[in-house]
């Protein structure tokens, strides 16, 4: 990969998750998955043509703000691992989540988890999540991780390099019935 494409995929990511954040309402400690083929971004089929150093820059721009936020974020695993997450060894504790043991590697977990798992102070990989808010960046799948109910957010960046991006944000469930009333603010 060129210097230029890293920075260009870089500052999509930060920008995406700049605009993904103003919409989704996240407060700090909240939790914004990521799930993202680096094969996808250079322009290959899933699965096909990690790369590490994409997904290094990807993991860059959208750690800056998550971190500037005061937001954890997940890095979820390819299907290699059943698409384990790789977290904050804090937030684990924190919200009493299930670890399972395995390391990530660019062909098994793929470029973005094995990134984060390097990259983080005390990463653990964990077997699921509930997050507030996601970014699925080329078709990985990242619904799983989403707390109930998940709403897509558009923003202007459409895709990271040549993969395509779905942003999520999460809302409370309504209950009650035709009767009930709603707190505004929670939509």
């Amino acid at each position: 990969m060129t210097a230029s494409f890293l920075e260009e995929v870089k500052e999509e990511a930060g920008r995406a998750t700049e605009q993904l954040l103003l919409q989704a309402k996240t407060e700090p400690g909240d939790i914004l998955i990521v799930g993202c083929s680096s094969s996808e971004i250079v322009g290959e089929r899933i699965g096909t043509f990690s790369s590490v150093e994409t997904a290094q820059a990807v993991f860059e721009g959208i750690y800056e703000v998550t971190q500037a936020h005061g937001l954890f974020l997940a890095a979820q695993c390819c299907e290699h691992l059943n698409r384990a997450v790789i977290v904050e060894k804090e937030l684990m504790k924190r919200d009493h989540l299930t670890r399972v043991n395995v390391v990530p590697k660019p062909k098994a977990g793929g470029s973005f988890g094995t990134t984060a798992y390097q990259r983080f102070k005390e990463p653990v990989a964990v077997e699921k999540i509930t997050a507030q808010a996601g970014m699925d960046i080329g078709d990985t799948l990242i619904g799983m991780h989403l707390q109930p109910v998940a709403v897509p957010v558009r923003i202007e960046v459409k895709q990271i390099g040549n993969a395509h991006l779905v942003c999520a944000r999460t809302r409370a469930k309504f209950v009650g019935g035709s009767r009930a009333v709603y707190d505004e603010a929670l939509l």
